[in-house]
């Protein structure tokens, strides 16, 4: 309570409960006027608070997707925040101008690739209309990393950053709970709540992120946060707060059962513990999350039989464990499911379109992408991708690498790997430094997470990853910083 009480009286804190406010407001307004509220609201909080509307977009971006369900009008908040900020850094400028088109090897990469796929889609009889959302979807966090490069950033904004992080995730975690316990039936919109789920998927918590693998990312960047925060406050302030929110945020995230998660999350552990040889983390971690699975993992999965049994509620098939969720990787039935409509029937039919344009691919939007889910794609016909299996033509390719692969062919690929490579570079110069460090260790997990997600599209991972990376360049004077200050 007097943690809540200091914060209260700080002024970023006031402005930030009236944002949380006015959208948590917005709700229960009809549509349009809805829109029309949140749309004017944000662009004057991102005018005048730049700084803070950028981490504002933590609670939007996580929790987007519920929102959007209760209602569609508020759709335009991310992108609204995201292009007023822009603009303020623009205006900023002043005499220092030229600095605003001053770019890093990695950034010119990545204009090339966005160019070069967007023609080649273009060519091969994409929408136009397709190829502008693929476009928008590569590019829109990376805005995030071009305002906070190139911002004087104020001294506090990355353990502001953390803050935001961690209350966010200790407000879905809870939510995820009482989903878990409640097997699907409190706290959720009608269309999630009578939502039809695989005996797979039943077990898993989704939470206000709409997706358990999203979730899953969000408890990530948490935990994270978390062990950021308990660097900087290492006396008993925060102490017990930090700590009780560490073990939450591990048992929820195991209860999300996302795999890849864990494996990328396992691949910046190890890489970042190693490197820094911060043993005493990996100590915290471990006693953590055995404390995760004592206090949080075995009495909700408890809470969840005891729940069905006087309520007369049936059980999913599998109440699920960690042991089991990595077994129906190795399934036979799920292999099978995989190579026949699943993850490997994508690798299959990608470089069977590889195969047949090994050159320049067929560009953005033409296959696995956001922009297909939407548009469709010309050539799923030819090549025998029915609208009947996993949603048809609206499938995602669940590998980032393979959609390039396909898409882009060998020049595609060539640039894609000149942006993810050049990048790296800039971590390597400072891989002395613990930032550095840190982003080499991101990096790695980011590569990890493209052979099982479309990673640069999931807009949750792209934003902390962009964020993060901005706040990263600013600090190591990669450009000139420009004055941006909150009002």
């Amino acid at each position: 309570m007097t943690i809540i009480k200091e914060k209260l009286k700080e002024k970023d804190t006031l402005y930030f409960i009236v944002a949380l406010a006015v959208m948590g407001g917005a709700l229960f307004l009809p549509t349009s006027i809805a829109l029309i509220v949140s749309s004017l609201f944000f662009v004057l909080f991102a005018f005048l608070r730049p700084q803070q509307s950028l981490v504002f977009l933590v609670v939007y971006v996580s929790i987007r997707p519920f929102l959007l369900e209760v209602n569609p009008g508020l759709k335009l908040i991310g992108d609204l925040i995201t292009l007023v900020a822009f603009a303020k850094l623009v205006l900023s400028s002043g005499r220092e101008w030229k600095s605003l088109f001053t770019f890093k090897w990695f950034e010119w990469a990545f204009f090339a690739f966005l160019l070069f796929g967007s023609a080649i889609g273009l060519a091969q009889g994409v929408l136009l209309s397709s190829v502008i959302f693929q476009v928008r979807t590569f590019i829109i966090m990376y805005l995030l990393y071009y305002i906070v490069s190139r911002m004087l950033l104020s001294e506090g904004w990355l353990k502001q950053l953390a803050w935001i992080t961690v209350w966010t995730s200790m407000i879905v975690s809870i939510h995820g709970l009482i989903e878990k316990l409640s097997m699907r039936t409190l706290l959720l919109p009608d269309a999630w709540k009578y939502k039809t789920l695989s005996a797979t998927n039943a077990v898993r918590i989704y939470g206000l992120t709409g997706n358990p693998n999203s979730l899953g990312l969000l408890l990530l960047f948490g935990i994270i946060a978390i062990l950021f925060l308990q660097t900087i406050y290492k006396s008993e302030k925060y102490k017990w707060l930090l700590m009780i929110n560490l073990v939450l945020f591990l048992g929820t995230f195991i209860m999300t059962y996302s795999r890849g998660t864990w494996i990328s999350a396992a691949v910046f552990g190890a890489v970042f513990i190693v490197t820094t040889k911060n043993w005493k983390m990996l100590k915290r971690l471990a006693l953590a999350g055995i404390a995760s699975l004592i206090l949080v993992y075995y009495p909700i999965n408890f809470g969840v039989q005891l729940f069905a049994e006087y309520g007369h509620d049936e059980l999913p098939p599998t109440s699920g464990s960690i042991g089991e969720r990595f077994n129906e990787t190795f399934d036979e039935k799920n292999l099978a499911l995989m190579t026949e409509s699943g993850r490997f029937f994508y690798i299959e039919k990608g470089f069977e379109v590889f195969k047949d344009n090994p050159v320049t691919g067929t560009g953005f939007g033409s296959y696995g992408g956001s922009a297909t889910l939407s548009y469709g794609s010309p050539i799923y016909k030819f090549y025998g991708i029915r609208s009947d299996i996993y949603g048809g033509r609206y499938f995602y390719s669940d590998n980032q690498y393979i959609q390039v692969i396909a898409e882009t062919g060998v020049i595609g690929v060539a640039l894609f790997a000149a942006f993810l490579l050049t990048m790296f570079g800039m971590f390597w110069k400072e891989r002395k430094t613990t930032f550095g460090k840190f982003m080499i260790a991101f990096w790695l997990a980011t590569g990890f997470s493209g052979f099982y997600y479309n990673i640069w599209e999931l807009k949750l991972y792209t934003m902390f990853f962009f964020l993060i990376f901005g706040a990263f360049a600013s600090q190591t004077n990669q450009y000139v910083k420009l004055k941006m200050k909150d009002l």
